[in-house]
């Protein structure tokens, strides 16, 4: 179900709407960004993980697959993130391997081209979809979800 569609004409408006979209986020919630190579898919998922309260460098995931954000323990009000890159991964079942189950209980979780899940995207996910725009650094952003998604970002605007 079509919850939202954003066109934002460069990437600090990109980056503005991650950071809304953090503040509604909580452990157990999984985001599903899909776009092509370029679209800015590691970019959003990285303005979201700086807007949840983590300083540190957030690299893609590509090569490692899997890049955890922890809370320190003096700051446990912040959720962990579990930023998920799936673009090489052969078979959904390889997803396993990763333990992605773990994050799926005790975190945010980002998955870049979740697609190759296939069957194992738990349904109760939020999808994002981004597109290069018409101009240069614009971009589409359209989120769908189910009803339960589309309450919660009833008041997402830019």
């Amino acid at each position: 179900m079509k919850i939202k569609d954003f066109y934002l004409d460069d990437l600090s408006k990109s980056i503005l709407l991650a950071g809304k979209l953090a503040c509604l986020l909580k452990t157990g919630d999984i985001v599903a960004l899909n776009g092509e190579l370029g679209a800015g898919k590691t970019e959003f998922c990285r303005a979201i993980i700086h807007s949840l309260g983590y300083d540190e460098d957030v690299p893609s995931p590509t090569f490692n697959l899997v890049q955890t954000y922890e809370p320190s323990v003096n700051d446990l009000e912040i959720p962990a993130v579990w930023h998920i890159d799936l673009y090489r991964i052969e078979k959904a079942e390889d997803v396993f391997e990763l333990g992605i189950e773990d994050g799926f209980d005790t975190a945010i979780t980002l998955i870049e081209w979740p697609d190759k899940m296939g069957r194992y995207l738990p349904e109760e996910h939020l999808e994002i979809n981004l597109s290069i725009g018409e101009t240069e650094g614009s971009r589409n952003i359209a989120f769908n979800g189910s009803k339960y998604w589309q309450d919660r970002l009833k008041g997402l605007e830019l």
